[in-house]
Order: structure tokens, then sequence, then C-alpha cells
């Protein structure tokens, strides 16, 4: 049997793999058009399943995407808006759903969450009872949980890849930094992978002790050991995200091809947008807009994410062979994108679609999905989408879950049976914690450094608490270079969306301990007054009409 073809019957899969990279473009595949970057292994996911080619994340920097991935929830609802900010124990993920259906999920690699401490202090939970340790992983059981940010005036003491690097000759105290994220460069001398004239050289370790080769075969170990069990692993690769440094051979692998010009205009530099200036104007932003540093660093930055190619084809190999992706549901995507240069830009934090559109394949082995493999879907699709996917493809019930559950299952577009009910999609950016705000002189108060886009099939408007609005048309400008919010032929499409966008604020799942269900059950006639409250009842004729549900 072909290593990805149908083999299943019409019934629950008994699995979810659920690869994540960390900063990678949408347009940074083969199968996505890239002119120079080839990814076999990833486009042969995307030959047997759909590639959705507008898929969008919720959060513009790594906690907040990835807080709304693992809750099923938008940013505005979990409340983790940056990556520092804890996620509140309250907020159901999804360990929580899947482990009602009986599945494990199970991490290794990168969440980005942050535990609430304060929480756990006031609720008086022990700090290593059972029940921390599911809330602290973010409701995952970690199989190895790694960050990759590790300098070394914050890297763990009992960092377990630190320990494998040591294991295999690399001494220090911290040799993710010393060997698997620094150089050795033209003149013999280490050279930190920090800093960016370090990436054209190869990484200290070879690849198959990288970041990369390393959390690929903690995940085949996990795979190997699971047998018959359900579960969800979540195998969320540190990279293509800085430090920007690669093993050989992947280091000058497109170093002498001719790299995609980047999309940005001088007339870009003359915004007014104060928000825009100040990440112009930011360190990364001068850095990335050099072009003698992305002629460095572009080339380095497809070598990892052919690296991660090359790699994730060691693990669909050990898959098939293990017979698993025939009950395997597989999905790849990634948290969020990288400007590169881009719009005079570097890093994420903004609303452009280099951040906020990432790649998202989906693949259902069962036979109900036979008719969209190899397609590409122009649904538009959301990070909070997959949760509510997981659970229908694993036997679940999404609509006991919908105050919680703010995404659509896709398993109707898998399944050919019709598209998204979504009319447009949501991504918050909150660029507050950044030093850049610092460019912006006197602001308001931190928590109003933030700014919401709405993207629908032609326009994306972004309501933008400091500075003016933004607007648009991206039939006519799907670069993004023109502004259009104070264009008055434009007036009628920014109140219609501003409009929706305040609904959708008005519609968000706050209330999240009481159901449908409940408030249904709560209201139905009668039952106030079978429960002993009988208020507004003249006589006992009556209040016996009121208990019958003849009155309202």
């Amino acid at each position: 049997m072909n290593q990805l073809e149908s083999n299943v019957p019409d019934a629950a899969l008994r699995n979810v793999l659920f690869i994540m990279c960390d900063q990678l473009r949408w347009d940074a595949l083969g199968c996505s058009g890239h002119p120079c970057l080839e990814t076999p292994n990833i486009d042969r996911l995307a030959g047997k399943g759909v590639r959705f080619d507008r898929a969008f994340v919720n959060g513009a920097v790594c906690g907040s995407s990835r807080m709304s991935y693992y809750t099923g929830r938008y940013v505005v609802s979990h409340g983790a808006r940056w990556n520092q900010v804890p996620l509140e124990v309250t907020q159901k993920t999804m360990g929580d759903h899947l482990r009602e259906l009986d599945v494990r999920t199970v991490l290794v690699g990168k969440t980005h969450m942050r535990a609430d401490e304060a929480a756990r202090k006031r609720l008086a939970i022990p700090s290593n009872s059972p029940e921390w340790m599911f809330l602290s992983e973010c409701g995952f059981d970690a199989e190895e949980h790694d960050d990759g940010l590790h300098p070394d005036a914050r890297v763990p003491m009992d960092l377990p890849y630190n320990r494998f690097l040591r294991s295999q000759g690399f001494p220090g105290d911290n040799p993710w930094h010393t060997a698997a994220n620094s150089v050795i460069d033209a003149d013999g001398e280490l050279c930190s992978g920090w800093l960016l004239r370090s990436a054209p050289f190869p990484a200290v370790v070879p690849d198959e002790l990288s970041e990369t080769a390393y959390m690929t075969d903690r995940a085949i170990e996990f795979i190997r050991r699971a047998g018959d069990d359900r579960w969800c692993l979540h195998l969320s690769y540190i990279k293509p995200h800085w430090p920007y440094v690669v093993s050989a051979p992947y280091h000058d692998m497109y170093a002498g091809e001719a790299m995609p010009a980047p999309n940005r205009t001088e007339a870009e530099l003359k915004t007014t947008h104060p928000v825009i200036r100040a990440l112009h104007r930011s360190r990364i932003g001068r850095a990335m807009s050099r072009t003698e540093t992305r002629q460095l660093v572009l080339p380095t930055y497809l070598g990892l994410v052919k690296q991660i190619d090359d790699h994730l084809g060691r693990l669909f190999s050990e898959l098939e062979q293990l017979g698993r992706l025939d009950d395997t549901l597989v999905v790849f995507t990634s948290d969020h994108g990288e400007y590169m240069g881009d719009h005079w830009m570097g890093e994420k934090d903004w609303i452009n679609e280099e951040v906020v559109r990432v790649p998202m394949i989906v693949i259902d082995p069962r036979s109900q999905a036979d008719n969209t493999r190899g397609t590409t879907s122009n649904e538009l699709v959301e990070a909070v989408d997959l949760l509510p996917t997981f659970v229908e493809a694993l036997g679940g019930e999404n609509e006991t879950r919908k105050q919680w559950l703010e995404g659509e299952s896709l398993i109707p577009v898998l399944h050919g049976e019709r598209g998204t009910r979504r009319e447009f999609v949501v991504c918050e950016a909150d660029w507050g914690f950044l030093e850049m705000a610092n460019h912006l002189g006197e602001t308001k108060e931190p928590r109003l450094r933030r700014a919401t886009m709405l993207r629908d099939e032609r326009f994306k408007y972004v309501l933008s608490e400091i500075g003016s609005n933004l607007l648009y048309d991206l039939d006519e400008d799907p670069d993004e270079q023109h502004d259009r919010f104070d264009d008055s032929s434009m007036g009628s499409v920014a109140a219609d969306l501003h409009e929706q966008l305040f609904e959708w604020f008005r519609s968000r799942h706050h209330d999240t301990t009481f159901s449908d269900e409940m408030i249904n059950a709560t209201s139905a006639p009668g039952r106030t007054a079978k429960s002993g409250i009988m208020i507004g009842y003249w006589d006992e004729e009556e209040l016996s009409a009121g208990m019958r549900g003849e009155l309202y």
C-alpha cells in the first residue's frame, strides 16, 4: 500500500499527529510555490490530504497563537495575549477535551505556555501534584517539553537536550547555545548563533544531533512505545525560529540561489502610522531591512525548513512501518510566519499576510476523504478550527462543547460535504510587550497597545488602538502596500467591517461555566415553580397550571 493511501473504514480515528513548526511562513514550502525550496515529504502530505491555502493564526506571536491552537479559543477569550502572559487555570485545553475521549495528549517540543502560578498559590494546589502537572503543561503529557530558547541567563539546569549533547561529547553548562546554536566563523572562532552574522556558517553539532533531529527521534520513540493506545501527539518543532543557525549540509544549501525579492516599497517608509513606524525603527526591523542581512539569513532559514522536511521523511517512514498512517489524522502547520524584511520589518507581532497566514495541511485517512485528496482549499480557516476537528475525528461531540470551542471542525471540508461557515478570520496583535513600544513616546496605557485584524474574502480591516485604523483591498493590492482607510470611496466598506468586528467581539464565549443546554433547562416552562420558587402566582389553581408549564 502506498504510504499515505486510505485503508480506514468509516469510523472514528484512533490517533492524531499534530505537527507544528515555529515561525514557518505559509509560502516557504515547495507545495505552496516557493521558487527554490524543495520539501518533498511535506508536499507528499499535501498530495494525500487537503492543503488549506488561506489558513490564519489568531495571535501574531508564539504564545498567543499557540494558546488559541491548544484551547480552540480566540485570544480575547483565553487571555494569554503574549509570550509571558500565563494561561488561566480555568481555560480548558486540548488535553482536557481529548482525555474525555480516552485519548492521551502528548507533547514533544515547544508550547511557549506559561503556567498560572499565582492561581496555583491562591487555590493551594501542590506544585508536585498530578493536577498541577497537567495544568502547568497546558494539558499535555510532556514526553519532552523544550521551548528552544535557552540563553545562558535562563537555561534550565536539567534540560534533557543539554544532557543529550553532553553525552555526545559536547561539554559545558549550555551546549544548546555553544554547540547546537553556535558556529565556527571564518576566523576559526566560536560565534553565537544569536548574532546574525553567524547565519552562513554550519552549526557546531552535526545534523543528526540537531534540535530538529532530536525532537523527531523523541516522537518516533513515543510512537513505538504507544502500541495500540490512543494518542494525540503534538510534535512541535523549535525551528525555523531564530537563532538562525543550521547544521551542514543545510547551512549553504540555498546560498547560491536567487532569493525572492522582499515585498516592500519606499513609499511604505513614509507611513505616518505610529505603530508601523515604530516597527520599522525597531532593532530587528532595521536589521532585517538591510539587504546584506536578508542575503545571509534567508538561505539559512530555508535550510532549516529543508532540514525539517528531511526528518519528517524519517517520521513518516516509521509511521508507515507501524501501520499508524491508516488510523491517524495528520496535521502540519505553523504558529505564525516571519517578515524576513518584508514591509521593512523583522520577526512577527503585526498583521500582514507574511505573519498571520500559515501553512496548513490535513490528512484524514478514512474513505470519506478520498474525493478531496491532493486538493487545495481556498476556504478561510483559523487555528481555532483544529481542536474541534480533532474532537470530531476521534469520535467526540462538538455540540456539547460550544461554550468552550470557538472554531469549527474541518471534517466536512475534508470529506467534501461543504465549505466552512466562516465569512472572515480574526487575528489579534499585542505589541505592548516589545521594546519598540518605547519608540512611540507617551502612549495610552499598556493594555491598549494592540490591534485586531478582520480579514474576509477581499478586505483586511485593522482596528488599531493607537494610530488610525487600516484597510487593504486584497483583490487590488494583495501585497498590502496601500492603506485605503482614509479613502472616501471606501467609507461604507470600513464601516461595515468595523460593525462585523464589533459583533464578533460581542459574541465571544466568556461565560464558559454554563452550557446552552443548561441555560435552556433553567428557562424551561414550570421549572421555577416546581423548584419551590413561586413568584407571581395568584392562587393554587394558577400555581398548578404554572407547574404544568402552561403559564410563562
